[in-house]
């Protein structure tokens, strides 16, 4: 089966010659494996728009995520390279999560991300509703 660009003619703008069809499955799926879970991508959003947060801070900001929860998510985060965790020690304890170098990197495909999420919004908009006899 042929893909749309090829049966039309035209290469779209996110073609990258260095990497074949399977190769940026292989890539997406594994970015999408480190942000996989409710409130990664809520905690990084935070992060950005904030900078250096502490626990409570972030448990204020996302109210609906559970202590265990984003406690977890954080440590995955940490694991992963995309968040630094910094302990101060004083009592009592002073903990502060901020985005690495790798984590801050992450900001134009989430701007893409969020821009796809709007069009889509815009496109679904304009499409006129599907009523039950309809379907």
């Amino acid at each position: 089966m042929r893909s749309t660009h090829e049966e039309v003619g035209y290469l779209p703008d996110c073609k990258r010659p260095d990497h074949s069809a399977e190769s940026a499955a292989d890539g997406v799926g594994e970015a999408l494996k480190i942000l996989e879970g409710r409130w990664k991508m809520v905690i990084i959003f935070h992060l950005f728009a904030r900078g250096v947060l502490r626990f409570s801070e972030l448990e204020r900001a996302i109210p609906a995520v559970s202590q265990k929860m984003l406690s977890q998510h954080l440590r995955e985060l940490e694991r992963d390279g995309v968040v630094q965790r910094t302990v101060y020690p004083v009592v009592p304890p002073k903990v502060e999560y901020d985005l690495t170098e790798l984590g801050k990197a992450l900001c134009p495909a989430l701007d893409a991300i969020l821009k796809w999420t709007e069009l889509r919004r815009a496109s679904a908009a304009a499409r006129p509703a599907v009523t039950d006899q309809e379907s």
